[in-house]
Order: C-alpha cells, then sequence, then structure tokens
C-alpha cells in the first residue's frame, strides 16, 4: 500500500479482511469489537498514517455540502503586510465559490507543523502558506505534496520543498531604494534586516548590497543589524547613532523597522531628512501615520494574495498541470515621501 497516498477506511477494511463497519467502531473504542481487534485495527491504522475525514464525518448526517475550503497559514495577523495578502486570496477564493479556513503561526515552528496536520485532517482541498521565521525542517509541507494536497507559498519561501510560489521582487525593490538614498546624497547607509534564513532577508540584502558596490561604495559589516521589528529597532539605533562614524541613512526590511529607527532618530535630536534618511518595505497604513511620513518600497500584497489564491485553485480544478511548479513575481514600486531628500 503506497503510504504517499491518504488511505481510507475502506483501504483498511479490505486489507484486514473486516467490513468498514468494523474498522469505523474500532478507531472509536466501541466494546461492540473485540480489545485484540480494536488493537490490530488501529495498529494498522498508525503504520499506514491514516487520518480520519474530520469534515466529512460531520457532515455525514446532515444536508449541508461540503465546501470548497483553502486552508491559509499566516505568520501574524498584526502584521498589515499578511492581513493585505489574506484580503487578496479571500477576494479571488470568494469570486470563484471557495472558502477561506485561516490559522496563525506566530511564527512558531511546532505550531505551524500542528496547523498543517489540522488542515490535512479537516479535507482542506490546498493550503498557502508563508512559513515562520524559525521554520527549518520542512517534512510538514512535503506531507501535504506528498498526499496529494497542493501547496503554495507566498511571501516567505521554502527552498527545500518543490512547490508554486508567489513572491515580491525583493531585490530590486531594495537595489531602487537604496540607489534613491544614494543619488540624493547618502554616503553611510546601514541596513536593518530580518534572518539571513529567510529568502525575502537574503534578497533584500542582496538588493541593498549591489546598489552600493555598484555605486562605488562599501557595505560596512557593523551597519548590517539582524532587526525587524519596532521594539528592536528603538533599542538597537542608539547604540549606532552613539558611534563616532553614523550612517547618514537607514534601509529597513519592514515599515514597523523603519518607524522605530525614525521616532529613535528624532527622540535623539536627529533631524529627519536633513540629517539621516530613512526607508522603510511594505507601504502600510502606518507609513503616513509618522511624522515625516515614511518612504518605502510597496509590496502590493492584495495581488500576492490574488495570484496565490488564483494558482492553488487552478491546481486543484485541473487547469494547471499537478506536476507543474509555478513562479510568480509581483512588481514593487518606490513611494518616496518625507523621510528621504
Amino acid at each position: 500500500m503506497k503510504t504517499s497516498t491518504p488511505i481510507t477506511m475502506k483501504d483498511i477494511a479490505r486489507a484486514l479482511g473486516v467490513s468498514v463497519a468494523t474498522v469505523s467502531r474500532a478507531l472509536k473504542d466501541s466494546p461492540r469489537i473485540s480489545q485484540e481487534q480494536r488493537e490490530r485495527i488501529k495498529a494498522f491504522a498508525r503504520e499506514h498514517h491514516f487520518t480520519p475525514n474530520v469534515l466529512a464525518e460531520s457532515l455525514r448526517h446532515s444536508r449541508i455540502r461540503p465546501q470548497k475550503i483553502i486552508g491559509v497559514i499566516i505568520p501574524q495577523f498584526a502584521h498589515y503586510y499578511f492581513s493585505s495578502i489574506l484580503s487578496g486570496i479571500e477576494e479571488e477564493a470568494s469570486a470563484r465559490g471557495y472558502s477561506v479556513i485561516v490559522a496563525q503561526s506566530k511564527e512558531q515552528f511546532e505550531r505551524e507543523v500542528r496547523i498543517c496536520h489540522s488542515f490535512y485532517e479537516h479535507k482542506v482541498c490546498g493550503v498557502i502558506v508563508s512559513q515562520a521565521k524559525d521554520t527549518q525542517s520542512y517534512e510538514h509541507f512535503q506531507m501535504l505534496i506528498d498526499r496529494g494536497v497542493p501547496l503554495v507559498f507566498y511571501d516567505r519561501i521554502c527552498t527545500g520543498v518543490n512547490a508554486s510560489r508567489v513572491v515580491v521582487d525583493d531585490y530590486m525593490g531594495a537595489f531602487g531604494a537604496v540607489k534613491h538614498l544614494i543619488n540624493t546624497g547618502c554616503r553611510r547607509i546601514a541596513f536593518f534586516g530580518s534572518s539571513m534564513k529567510l529568502e525575502i532577508s537574503k534578497n533584500r540584502y542582496n538588493g541593498y548590497r549591489d546598489a552600493l558596490l555598484k555605486s562605488g561604495l562599501q557595505p560596512r559589516p557593523e551597519w548590517n543589524i539582524t532587526c525587524d521589528n519596532r521594539a528592536d529597532a528603538e533599542a538597537i539605533t542608539p547604540h549606532i547613532l552613539q558611534q563616532e562614524e553614523i550612517p547618514d541613512a537607514f534601509f529597513a526590511v519592514n515599515d514597523d523597522t523603519a518607524i522605530g529607527i525614525l521616532h529613535t532618530a528624532k527622540r535623539m535630536g536627529y533631524r529627519v531628512p536633513e540629517d539621516i534618511c530613512v526607508c522603510g518595505f511594505t507601504n502600510g497604513p502606518r507609513a503616513v501615520a509618522c511624522d515625516p511620513m515614511l518612504t518605502t518600497v510597496e509590496q502590493r500584497g492584495e495581488l500576492v494574495g490574488e495570484e496565490a489564491a488564483k494558482i492553488l485553485i487552478g491546481q486543484v480544478e485541473g487547469l494547471l498541470p499537478a506536476d507543474r511548479i509555478e513562479k510568480r513575481i509581483v512588481r514593487t514600486r518606490l513611494v518616496v515621501r518625507g523621510t528621504t531628500r
């Protein structure tokens, strides 16, 4: 029996020479089935990774038709970018007659694994996911693919799994932002980014670095800082601005980090953008709620979500070949505001 193919109670019954009803009762610990028979059936189910169809069970005696359901995993609800992607997914899914179940990994690997197994148990027709920051093992994603569940990554892609993905052009977005800083007179540009374990952070750093190198400037290792949230930016920035030589610009991996830098620089008496320029990456509502308003790279999250949903539904409905890996890139644009010259 192929372990990569999900087995059913009918498969178990056939293999053990019993009825489907006997299998069902044994898995529910019914006293109508002998202890020996129950253990035999449970052991076979465990060995072959049997997962009960929770959705089918709940609908068995209902007149409600099972819906076409997409499982979506987002790292954090609080981030505007992820919520905008979710909006795009839901809009496209709804237009195509699909419902969406959403779960939050909270950047935790173990939680992400549990969500994947829960989605499988509830028989979603496909999963759209941005991996958690600390995810380094990918068996839970491969499990979905091996069991025939279409999988599409967005934003944070997993290079260890051969699956379709939708990303923004992180490299060119960062390259264009840093070139803008250079073209407006900045020469000492610091980079605040996420862990280099993430592809988006690598790509944004590479865009930052190449923009410097192509302008005859050298990246400064001491100004390549792992920092991707406002609280850490407010804690780290004072140390950077108390050095003998300080940056005249900061390029941050997201808007929250950039706003933390902006707030700290102003609190320390620096003028923005006259003394220090700041550029972020997202273009969420907070970018226009700070003073001065933030120059940032627009990611177009709703379009990312729409594209991810289109790929997944195409695979579910057979419009896209199951073995074809779709790789789509959404272009960014720089939105210049008051934090740069």
